[in-house]
């Protein structure tokens, strides 16, 4: 079986050093209570919880999987008891609002959670990861009555939350959807259709569970702005509060994935279920769009997590796995080979999977940071500076940490070889989990046309150059340190680069759109790799830093500075190849006509 150990000294190298989390937290109202001590105390129990509670039901959780019967789910053995140990813990209600019975603390602390979670055991962790979004949206757009009716449930984690977007005729297109909901005379709405893909639709984790579903109205416009949010429980609620009546909401099937087999991804049918208009008619998607960007953002997490999990069981399997000599004679002379740390493919994979790990870190946190500004901050200016960037980097962490993500994992197996391949070393699961992550809340497609097209271009480039002048300051700071020169005189390079890219692309846009589409993965990789290398500069001059006041801590230090190395020299290298198919454009990929696809004869 897999281990894990949260990489605490990192995380806190990042809050307390390289992004200055207790002073962060200080100016937020409220942050007084993410005090240092408090801080540490929930990393640590959170990483106890997660090591020890969730990691020995992943591999379990694997290989029994769901179960289905007369529309009941019942989930892995171990799960359920895991979650009420989560739901004693408290974990639940950390980041929610003191008013709806959560602790008030910064959304920052419960993401560094969830990257634990993700690590050990993601499936498991699907469960309650959509409850918090469902929070969000109703205490954003619900009534009063709604919000006292299903906030403190879903904060405390008594009740579960879903979101019910994708039918099996559509995906994305949500203009396309036919779940339709029929005005009745008490105020609600009857709502029918058929619901896929639905993570944790049915489960018997929680004893209710709460179902944000889009749907449209019998007068509604086409398309889009059609649609309409309802919240359809699974039990209808009594005054009390308690769950009633069943609902006509069932869960039909449970789909046969390639992973994350532990956590029900259901097919729901909905049959004149009885629903709650959540905000105004025909306005859901920008309700259910306060829900699906919190996702992107833990999705993206999930990419970290994975990442993580298989950096660590990678190493420990390098420098115990004895294979050949070092080209450069026996560097352990005692033993029949040498253990294959020693040889620079496997380090390549290692450093790979190490740079996406604590990279990826370093971006959900900064990102962490602008969520907590724009939740709790009072200063407009500041408030509307840190949406700007959320807003530019939430498809950044989305589909950037879940591509990394595959490419980690996928090296995690080939450091193990044939081994790899094998179920019981549980590397192969973790390769599996991680391929979803690529697909839900919006592929890398999708995100990369969010970003170039919708944060970018419609913005007049003026979002991304929020963040490009706080590069373009860093480097102007730090030109004249000759310890960071190698990391600052490359990155100006590239800032400047990314801007002249954008225009580039704008302007070939205007005469053909399509060119957007062309260029969108290429530019939000490219995009990727440009922020981790200037957080990845960030870090080496905390590391210098460190290093210059005597740090007893040398190796540390050194080690941040190694890996911000490799990933200059080994990684940032690709930015050229993407720059490349950008500039190539769209008519490499538009000139074949569509039936010329085809193999050249008849099947």
């Amino acid at each position: 079986m897999p281990d894990y150990q949260a990489p605490l000294r990192d995380i806190r190298f990042v809050m307390d050093e390289l992004l200055d989390y207790p002073a962060h937290y200080a100016r937020l109202p409220g942050g007084e209570e993410a005090s240092p001590d408090v801080v540490a105390a929930i990393l640590e129990e959170g990483a106890r919880f997660a090591r020890e509670v969730l990691l020995p039901l992943n591999q379990s959780g694997d290989e029994e999987g769901c179960l289905l019967e007369g529309g009941e789910v019942k989930a892995p053995k171990g799960f359920k008891a895991a979650y009420a140990q989560y739901v004693e813990g408290g974990w639940p209600s950390l980041a929610a609002e003191p008013e709806h019975g959560g602790q008030g603390l910064p959304h920052s602390l419960a993401m560094v959670l969830n990257e634990m979670i993700c690590a050990t055991n993601l499936a498991w962790g699907m469960y309650p990861g959509l409850s918090h979004g469902a929070a969000d949206a109703l205490r954003h757009h619900g009534t009063e009555a709604q919000q006292a009716t299903y906030l403190t449930k879903l904060v405390e984690g008594t009740w579960t939350g879903t979101m019910c977007l994708t039918e099996p005729h559509c995906g994305t297109d949500l203009g396309l959807i036919k779940t339709r909901a029929v005005p009745t005379a008490d105020g609600a709405y009857e709502i029918t259709g058929t619901k896929i893909f639905i993570s944790a639709g049915e489960h018997d984790l929680a004893e209710n569970i709460v179902h944000l579903v889009l749907a449209k109205l019998p007068d509604a416009p086409e398309g889009s702005k059609g649609i309409s949010l309802f919240v359809v429980p699974k039990y209808l609620p009594t005054e009390a509060g308690d769950p009633g009546e069943r609902n006509g909401v069932v869960c039909g099937s449970l789909e046969h994935k390639m992973g994350i087999h532990g956590n029900a991804t259901c097919v729901m049918n909905f049959d004149a279920a009885k629903g709650f208009l959540v905000g105004a008619p025909n306005k859901g998607l920008a309700c259910m769009f306060t829900m699906m960007n919190a996702a992107r953002i833990g999705v993206g997490i999930q990419g970290l997590g994975l990442t993580e999990a298989s950096f660590q069981n990678a190493l420990a399997y390098a420098r115990d796995r004895l294979q050949m000599r070092a080209l450069s004679g026996p560097k352990a002379p005692e033993k029949a080979a040498d253990p294959i740390i020693v040889h620079p493919d496997v380090r390549r994979m290692l450093l790979t999977q190490k740079a996406f790990a604590e990279g990826g870190r370093m971006l959900t946190l900064y990102t962490a940071q602008m969520i907590d500004i724009v939740e709790h901050g009072t200063d407009a200016a500041e408030k509307a500076r840190a949406e700007t960037l959320l807003g530019l980097l939430t498809p950044i962490v989305k589909a950037f940490l879940t591509e990394a993500g595959f490419e980690a994992t996928n090296e995690g197996v080939q450091v193990f070889g044939g081994h790899g391949f094998i179920r019981e070393w549980g590397m192969e699961q973790l390769v599996r989990d991680a391929r979803i992550t690529r697909l839900y809340e919006g592929t890398t497609g999708i995100q990369a046309l969010d970003l170039l097209g919708r944060k970018v271009l419609m913005s007049q480039g003026e979002s991304l150059k929020v963040f490009t002048r706080e590069i373009h300051k860093f480097c102007q700071a730090e030109e004249g340190n000759a310890e960071l020169a190698e990391f600052v005189r490359p990155l100006a390079r590239l800032n400047q680069e990314w801007g002249e890219v954008t225009m580039a692309i704008g302007m070939k846009a205007m005469s053909d759109r399509e060119e957007v589409g062309a260029a969108s993965v290429d530019y939000l990789m490219y995009s990727g790799y440009v922020t981790l290398a200037y957080l990845f500069a960030r870090a080496a001059k905390q590391a210098w830093a460190a290093l210059a006041e005597g740090s007893g801590e040398a190796a540390f230090y050194r080690a941040k500075l190694d890996t911000a190395r490799f990933f200059y020299q080994r990684l940032v290298p690709r930015t050229r190849a993407h720059k490349a198919a950008i500039e190539a454009g769209a008519e490499p990929l538009m000139a074949i006509g569509a039936e010329d696809f085809g193999l050249g004869f008849e099947i």
